[in-house]
C-alpha cells in the first residue's frame, strides 16, 4: 500500500446505536397504540441485543487497533489491560441487567433507566449529555470514514495511481462528509425497519471478514510488508509477517512503547490502554434497542452477557494470533496490517468501511430517539415541542433531522482529534450513571426493586462507578473534568426550569433510608440540657389568618422540629373517608410559598382539645417530638385573611407562588376554607382554651401564645432579603423581653426555670441570622429606693454573661403599679382575701407536687392573688409606656393556669388585660430547664 490509513483509533469512539425504536404516537386512541406496540416490538435476543451489542464493540477496533495494543504493550500486557477493561465493562453491565429485569422498561435505553430511576434532574442531564455524544460520536466516525478513503482513492501529493482518482482538501472532505452523512439520515428518516436490515447486512459483511482474517493467520505464507516510515514521509521500509513462529511470539510478550507514528506522541500503558478501551466499551447498544425488543427483561442480560463475551475471546485471540505471527516493526508501523495479510486485501477495506458507515448511522439514529424521550419527557418546557413530531409509522422525522443538522454542523470542524476523547468521557459518564442508578436503588432498600437478574450486589455497582470513573480520568483529567461540570450544572438547570415528574425520585427513598437508621439511633435517653433546641407544634386553626405567625415562629425554632398542626372537627364514623388526606397538598404547598421549614401534620377529632391533645402525642418520632406548643390568643378580634385576592399557582407539588388572578384556568385559590366572620362562633369556648394549655403543662410541653402577629410583617421588620433593612448604622428592630411574672407582683424572683425559659426563647431568636441585628432589651422591675435595687441589677447582669446573652437591662420602678394591688382594703376583707390567696397557693402547691412525683416534671408556682382589673392595667400601661422606640416583639411570662377550673375564665381575662395593644407578643410559661453554664 502506497500510503497508510491515519491513526482512526484516536478519532473514533464508542458505538452507541441508541433506542432505534419508532416511538408511539402517530395515531390517537388506545387501540391504535396497542398494534403500534405489537408491530414495534418484534426483535429477540440475537437480532435485537447479540448483533447490535458486538457492532458496537467491534466498530473499526478489531481492524485497526489490535496490531497497534500488541505491537505497543507486548501480549503480556495487551491481555492484562483486556482483563482490566472487561472487568471495569462486565461490573457497568451487571447494573443494565439488573435495572432491566426490574420492571418494564420502555423505548429510551440507557437514558430511560437513569431518569427513571435517579429522577429527571439527574436522568435530564445525562440523556442531553448521552444526545451529544451521540452526535459527536456520528461526525467522529463520518470523518474517520472520509479519512479511510481518502487514504485508498485520493489523490496523494506523488504521483497517483490507478485507483486514486479523489480530489482532497478541507472543503473536498466537507463534501464527502456532508454526502455520506445525508445517506445515512435518509435511511434514518425512512424508518427503523430499514436501519435495521442495513445492519444485519453490515453484521454479515463484518462476520465475513474476521472470518477471513482468522483464516488468513493460517493460510497465507511469510511475506514482506512494505510500510512508510511516517505518516507523511515519502521513503519507505518493510517489515516482516513471519507466519506462526515461536520466536516471533517471544519477541512480542514484552512491551515496547515508542512514539507514534502517525502522531508524533510517545506512548505509555495509560494512553495505550485507554486508546483500547474506547474499542471495548458499546455495552448499552442492546438495552438502547429496549422500544424494539419484544421482552427487553428477557433479552439484554442474555443478549449483552453474550456479546460482551464473544468479543472478549475475539480480541484475545485475534491479539495472541498477530503476536505469534507479526513482527513487532510491523505490529507498531502498520495500523492496516490485517489487510496487508488477508487472502484478499480489499475484504479489510470493505469491514472497515462498513463497520464505519454502521456507527455513524446508529450514533445518529441513536441522537434522534434520545432527543425525542428527552421532548416527550417535557423535561425543558416548550424548547424541544417541535421535535416530538412523527410519522404515521411513528418515525421521529423531525429529531432526527434536527440530529443530522447537529452533526453536519460538527463536520465542519473537520479534526475531532480532541472532541473525540470528550465523547467517549460522555459515555463513560452515562455508565458510570446506570451503576450510580443501580447502587442507589440497592442501597434504599426499596421493597419494589427486585430484579430478576440477581448477579450483582453493591460491591459491583461501585466498582463499575469506579472504574468509569478512573478511565474517564485516565483518557483526559481536564476533559473528564469539564463533563462532571457540565452535568453539575445541567441538573441545576434542570432542577430549577424543569417541571415536577411524576417517576418517583431516589432521593426520596434514599433519604428515607438514612433518616429513620438515625431517628433509631436518636435516644431521648441521652437527650442534654446543653443540646436542648426548641422542637415547636403550632396549631392553627385557619393558615389563611396567621401567616406572619407561622413566618414568626420558623425564625424561632433554631433548626429545631418545626409543625404546623391543625384539627378539623368532626367524627370518622360516618364520613366515607378521612377528609384531610386531601388537605395535605394545600397545607405543603402553602409551607413552599411561604419559605418555610415545617412538618403538617392534622388530625380529626370531636373538639378542639381533643385534637390538641392527639397532636401532642402522636406528632413526632423518637426523640424528635415537640416540646413547645404555640397557640394563637383567645381574644375577640375579627381574624383577617392574609391571602385574600391573591392567587397561588400550582407547578405539580401544588401552589407555590402567590400573585393577582390573571387566567382562572392556569391559577387556583388556596384549598383553606374563609376566615371566621365577626358575629360567627368559635370551634371552642374560654374554658376549653385554657384546658388546652393546662393539658399541655400537663404533659411536660412548655406553652406560647402569641397575639396581635396579624399585625407582624416579616419583610416591613427585616426587610425583603430577610435582613436587617436600612445602613449598618442604623439600629435594627427592638425586642423586649420582660422575665417577670406581672401577675405575680409579691414573686421578684427572675431566677426560675419560666424565666429562663423565656430569656432562652429571646436568645434563640437573636441567635438566628435574620435577626441578629436586632437589640434584646431586658427590663428589671424594682421599687424606688429599695436597697436591692442595685444588688438585683448585679445579679441580672451577671447571670445574663453566665449565660451568653447580650441585651440592654433597664430598671423600670413601679412601686405605683404594686401599690394599686397592696392597696388597703377594710380589714376582714384583706384578711379574707389574703386568706383565700394562700389557700389557693397551698393546693396548687400539693397537685405540683403530686404531678412532680408522677412525672417528674418541675412545675412552677401559679398565680392565686386574687388581682383587680386596675392593677393588670397599670401593668399595661407600664409595659406600653417603656417600649419606646416600639419593639418588633415582645416576650412575657406566662403564669400556670390555675388548678380550679372555675377561674378559668378569670385567668384568661387577666392575660388578655396584660397583653391589650401591646402589638406582636409571646406569652411564655417554661416547665423543663433549658439553660446551662457549663461547658
Amino acid at each position: 500500500m502506497s500510503e497508510k490509513t491515519p491513526l482512526l483509533h484516536y478519532r473514533l469512539t464508542t458505538t452507541e446505536p441508541s433506542d432505534v425504536s419508532p416511538h408511539n404516537g402517530a395515531k390517537p386512541g388506545r387501540d391504535g397504540q396497542r398494534r403500534k406496540d405489537k408491530t414495534a416490538r418484534k426483535l429477540g435476543v440475537v437480532f435485537g441485543v447479540v448483533i447490535p451489542t458486538l457492532l458496537s464493540m467491534f466498530s473499526v477496533v478489531v481492524f485497526l487497533r489490535i496490531g497497534f495494543v500488541v505491537g505497543q504493550a507486548g501480549l503480556y500486557q495487551a491481555i492484562a489491560m483486556f482483563l482490566v477493561a472487561y472487568f471495569i465493562i462486565t461490573m457497568t453491565v451487571l447494573s443494565v441487567c439488573a435495572i432491566s429485569t426490574n420492571g418494564a422498561l420502555d423505548a429510551g435505553g440507557a437514558y430511560y433507566m437513569i431518569s427513571r430511576a435517579l429522577g429527571p434532574e439527574f436522568g435530564g442531564s445525562i440523556g442531553i449529555m448521552f444526545f451529544f455524544a451521540n452526535v459527536c460520536g456520528s461526525a467522529l466516525y463520518v470523518l474517520g470514514l472520509v479519512e479511510a478513503v481518502m487514504s485508498s482513492f485520493g489523490i496523494p501529493e506523488a504521483v497517483p495511481g490507478l485507483h486514486q482518482v479523489l480530489p482532497s482538501g478541507y472543503w473536498w472532505s466537507l463534501l464527502y462528509g456532508t454526502v455520506l452523512l445525508f445517506l445515512c439520515f435518509v435511511v434514518c428518516l425512512v424508518g427503523a425497519h430499514i436501519y435495521a436490515k442495513a445492519t444485519f447486512i453490515i453484521f454479515i459483511i463484518v462476520t465475513t471478514v474476521l472470518a477471513s482474517i482468522f483464516i488468513s493467520f493460517f493460510i497465507v505464507g511469510p511475506t514482506v510488508v512494505i510500510l512508510p516510515d511516517s505518516l507523511n514521509s515519502t521513503s519507505l521500509s518493510t517489515a516482516n509477517y513471519s507466519g506462526f513462529q515461536l520466536h516471533t511470539l517471544k519477541g512480542n510478550l514484552l512491551p515496547s512503547y515508542t512514539v507514534d507514528y502517525t502522531t508524533g506522541a510517545m506512548m505509555s500503558f495509560a494512553s495505550v490502554f485507554a486508546v483500547m478501551f474506547n474499542g471495548c466499551t458499546g455495552i448499552m447498544a442492546g438495552s438502547n434497542m429496549s422500544g424494539d425488543l419484544k421482552n427487553p427483561s428477557y433479552s439484554i442480560p442474555r443478549g449483552t452477557l453474550t456479546a460482551v463475551l464473544i468479543t472478549f475471546i475475539t480480541y484475545n485471540v485475534l491479539s495472541l494470533l498477530a503476536a505469534c505471527s507479526c513482527d513487532r516493526h510491523l505490529l507498531q508501523r502498520d495500523y492496516s496490517f490485517l489487510g496487508d495479510i488477508n487472502i484478499w486485501p480489499p475484504l479489510v477495506t470493505v469491514g472497515v468501511y462498513s463497520s464505519t458507515v454502521s456507527a455513524a448511522m446508529s450514533n445518529l439514529i441513536g441522537a434522534s430517539r434520545i432527543l425525542y424521550a428527552l421532548s416527550k419527557d417535557n423535561l425543558f418546557g416548550g424548547v424541544l415541542a417541535l421535535v416530538r413530531k412523527t410519522s404515521r409509522s411513528g418515525n421521529p422525522w423531525a429529531s432526527v433531522l434536527v440530529s443530522w443538522l447537529l452533526v453536519q454542523v460538527v463536520l465542519f470542524a473537520g479534526k475531532l482529534n480532541t472532541i473525540a476523547g470528550i465523547v467517549t468521557i460522555f459515555f463513560l459518564l452515562v455508565y458510570a450513571a446506570v451503576s450510580l442508578a443501580c447502587l442507589a436503588l440497592e442501597w434504599a432498600s426499596a421493597p419494589n426493586f427486585r430484579p430478576s437478574f440477581r448477579c450483582f450486589t453493591w460491591h459491583t455497582c461501585t466498582l463499575g462507578i469506579l472504574g468509569c470513573l478512573v478511565m474517564m480520568f485516565l483518557i483526559n483529567a481536564i476533559y473528564a473534568f469539564a463533563s462532571i461540570a457540565f452535568m453539575l450544572l445541567l441538573i441545576m438547570l434542570i432542577h430549577y426550569l424543569g417541571p415536577i415528574s411524576n417517576w418517583g425520585y431516589i432521593s426520596q427513598a434514599l433519604i428515607f433510608h438514612q433518616v429513620r437508621k438515625y431517628l433509631l439511633m436518636l435516644d431521648m435517653r441521652k437527650d442534654h440540657v446543653k443540646f436542648w433546641r426548641p422542637q415547636i407544634l403550632l396549631v392553627v386553626a385557619n393558615p389563611r389568618s396567621c401567616t406572619g405567625l407561622m413566618t414568626f415562629i420558623n425564625d424561632l425554632k433554631k433548626s429545631g422540629l418545626y409543625v404546623l398542626g391543625h384539627v378539623k372537627l368532626g367524627v370518622l364514623d360516618g364520613l366515607p373517608s378521612d377528609p384531610l388526606q386531601s388537605s395535605y397538598d394545600s397545607w405543603l404547598s402553602l409551607v413552599d410559598h411561604l419559605n418555610i421549614k415545617a412538618f403538617v401534620n392534622l388530625t380529626l377529632a370531636d373538639s378542639v382539645r381533643h385534637g390538641v391533645q392527639n397532636l401532642l402525642f402522636i406528632t413526632g418520632f423518637g426523640a424528635m417530638r415537640p416540646n413547645t406548643l404555640v397557640l394563637g390568643f383567645y381574644d375577640d378580634c375579627t381574624p383577617q385573611d392574609h391571602l385574600q385576592g391573591k392567587i397561588l399557582l400550582s407547578t405539580g407539588y401544588g401552589l407555590d407562588t402567590v400573585s393577582p388572578s390573571i387566567d382562572p384556568q392556569e391559577q387556583r385559590s388556596p384549598c383553606f376554607p374563609s376566615v371566621r366572620g365577626a358575629e360567627e362562633p368559635k370551634d371552642l369556648q374560654e374554658e376549653e382554651y385554657v384546658s388546652v394549655i393546662a393539658d399541655a403543662v400537663k404533659m411536660g410541653k412548655n406553652v406560647t401564645l402569641a397575639r396581635y402577629f396579624n399585625q407582624f410583617n416579616r419583610e416591613e421588620v427585616l426587610g425583603s432579603g430577610g435582613k436587617i433593612r436600612g445602613h449598618r448604622s442604623m439600629p435594627g428592630p427592638f425586642v423586649d423581653v420582660w422575665p417577670l411574672n406581672l401577675l405575680r407582683p409579691d414573686s421578684s424572683g427572675y431566677v426560675d426555670i419560666c424565666s429562663l425559659f423565656l430569656l432562652q426563647m429571646a436568645g434563640v431568636l437573636h441567635e438566628t441570622r435574620a435577626w441578629s441585628q436586632a437589640r434584646l432589651r431586658l427590663f428589671l422591675c424594682v421599687e424606688a429606693g429599695c436597697s436591692l435595687k442595685v444588688e438585683e441589677e448585679t445579679k441580672l447582669r451577671v447571670m445574663l454573661k453566665e449565660l451568653r446573652l447580650s441585651a440592654q437591662v433597664q430598671t423600670v420602678t413601679w412601686d405605683q403599679v404594686v401599690a394599686l394591688h397592696w392597696q388597703r382594703q377594710e380589714g376582714k376583707e384583706r384578711e379574707n382575701l389574703v386568706e383565700a390567696a394562700q389557700n389557693e397557693d397551698r393546693r396548687d402547691r400539693n397537685e405540683e407536687e403530686e404531678a412532680e412525683k408522677e412525672d417528674g416534671v418541675q412545675q412552677f408556682p401559679n398565680n392565686a392573688a386574687q388581682l383587680t382589673d386596675e392593677y393588670i392595667c397599670a401593668v399595661n400601661s407600664l409595659i406600653r409606656r417603656h417600649g419606646a422606640p416600639q419593639p418588633a416583639v415582645r416576650f412575657l411570662y406566662l403564669p400556670r393556669p390555675p388548678a380550679d377550673t372555675s377561674r378559668y375564665h378569670a385567668y384568661l381575662h387577666h392575660v388578655d388585660l396584660l397583653t391589650r395593644d401591646l402589638g406582636p407578643t409571646l406569652l411564655i410559661h417554661g416547665v423543663t430547664p433549658v439553660v446551662t453554664t457549663d461547658l
